[in-house]
């Protein structure tokens, strides 16, 4: 038996709880894990308040991440004793997560642990640092340079924004960190942002061509945010768009890209290959310094994954939720 977050749905709607299961309950797969750590990502929160139908089949045990040691494999590339960290492939979605104490499944869908990281670090960086790498990642493919300008973060405070602000910072680049919490300029700063600015700046609906400010942006946020921070941006500037916490819209003109050569990358991190996830971890241990680590996460046990989730949504978490699945 182990421990999980369950939802269930009939009727009468959906519900939500920490059980026991079986692990005969568990799905097939070629590589069983016993889960260390997992995290609370913005879709964990949507698939556990219901906000949004990111559960595919039901019941289903969410959580998009984990970190955990493998116990039984068939698979060639795992045994027994390896550290492994999963982010994606529909886990939490379509297929048991890991919001639990063990989980199954596809061998092809893991990353080895990087020696630099505790399995907890590597959930205090999760799909959300991860997919902040790569982001980082494509743009640095394309040819940005420190010394092309200012790169702008928007949602700074939340979990990709945390960890590209500070990435990019460790690679030269003059970070201006946008968000909605004036308190925050401090941890904003510590991460290594240049200048914060107010995200009401950008959240509003605004001129389809501003005044060039931005080499390159890394956004999480969608909508109108995402519709300035390309009207803002150099002529020839790249702008790596990954989230749609403001919204799915994107409320913009043709104008950024026919009349600056403004190019918008989008990136996922749910199906990348895996030669992409592996060059994130390795930029991600190479680039991140795990003592910051400890600033970006909170801890919580499983029962209070439940009930952060709308807080999370709300916007009112800052940087990473780590969750001791164990607790």
């Amino acid at each position: 038996m182990f421990s999980a977050i369950l939802i269930t749905k009939d009727d009468d709607g959906q519900r939500v709880g920490v059980t026991q299961l079986d692990e005969s309950a568990l799905p097939e797969g070629d590589v069983t894990v016993e889960v260390a750590y997992s995290t609370l990502n913005y879709k964990d929160g949507l698939a556990i308040t219901g906000k949004s139908p990111v559960v595919r089949k039901f019941p289903m045990v969410p959580g998009i991440d984990c970190a955990g040691t493998v116990v039984e494999s068939t698979h060639r590339d795992w045994k027994v004793g390896d550290q492994v960290v999963l982010n994606g492939w529909g886990v939490g979605e379509s297929r048991w997560g890991g919001l639990a104490q063990k989980i199954r499944l596809n061998g092809d869908w893991l990353v080895p642990l990087p020696s630099a990281f505790t399995t907890r670090q590597a959930m205090a960086i999760g799909t959300a640092g991860y997919t902040a790498a790569l982001c980082v990642d494509a743009l640095l493919a394309q040819g940005v340079t420190p010394e092309q300008g200012e790169v702008l973060v928007t949602g700074a405070t939340g979990g990709v924004g945390s960890v590209a602000v500070a990435i990019l910072a460790k690679n030269g680049f003059t970070v201006a960190a946008a968000t909605g919490k004036a308190s925050e300029d401090d941890y904003l700063k510590a991460l290594g942002a240049a200048s914060v600015i107010d995200r009401a700046a950008l959240s509003a609906p605004g001129k389809p061509l501003q005044k060039e400010r931005f080499a390159a942006v890394v956004d999480s946020v969608g909508s109108h945010t995402l519709a300035n921070a390309c009207a803002q941006v150099r002529y020839g500037g790249l702008v790596a768009a990954c989230g749609l916490a403001q919204g799915m819209d994107f409320p913009a003109s043709v104008a950024p890209f026919i009349l600056r050569g403004v190019g918008l990358l989008g990136i996922d991190s749910v199906m990348a290959p895996k030669h992409k996830r592996l060059a994130a971890w390795s930029r991600l241990a190479k680039d991140l310094d795990p003592g910051l680590l400890d600033t970006i996460a909170t801890e919580l046990s499983l029962d209070q994954a439940i009930a952060a989730s709308a807080d999370l949504l709300d916007g009112k978490i800052r940087g990473r939720l780590v969750i001791d699945v164990n607790r």
